[in-house]
């Protein structure tokens, strides 16, 4: 049985900013779990516009607070995201998240991220394995 806090993360190699500054978002599960996902808490800030492509990952994301607008980058289509509103990125989109207040999520990554991913110039973390 795994028992974790947010407060336990804080401050730990868990607890990882962007080098841009327009998230932070808190690693509560990871690859090294061995339960065949990683979860996530993400904090987008007010303000910002952060583009992503998870080419190598499905990612489901549930708003728990805030607001703002999601774009898939590939056909233009917007979507508001508010408390409650779940999108799933089941086919790599490629979108753009702009926060019009912090936007607050739990994030559920298959297959599990590592902890270590970087986005490259293209928005996309590289499938790493562990002790990779």
């Amino acid at each position: 049985m795994i028992v974790r806090s947010l407060k336990d993360i804080e401050g730990t190699d868990r607890d990882v900013t962007a080098e841009t500054g327009t998230w932070r978002s808190k690693r509560i599960i990871l690859a090294d779990d061995r339960v065949g996902f990683s979860l996530h808490e993400t904090v987008m800030y007010a303000g910002t516009e952060t583009s992503m492509w998870y080419a190598n990952h499905v990612e489901a994301v549930l708003c728990v607070e805030g607001e703002g607008e999601l774009t898939d980058d590939e056909t233009g289509e917007r979507h508001r995201i508010s408390p409650g509103t779940l999108y799933l990125l089941d086919g790599h989109e490629r979108h753009t998240m702009r926060p019009q207040t912090d936007l607050r999520f739990v994030c559920v990554f298959n297959p599990p991220v590592t902890g270590r991913e970087v986005h490259d110039e293209n928005g996309v973390y590289p499938l790493l394995t562990e002790g990779a």
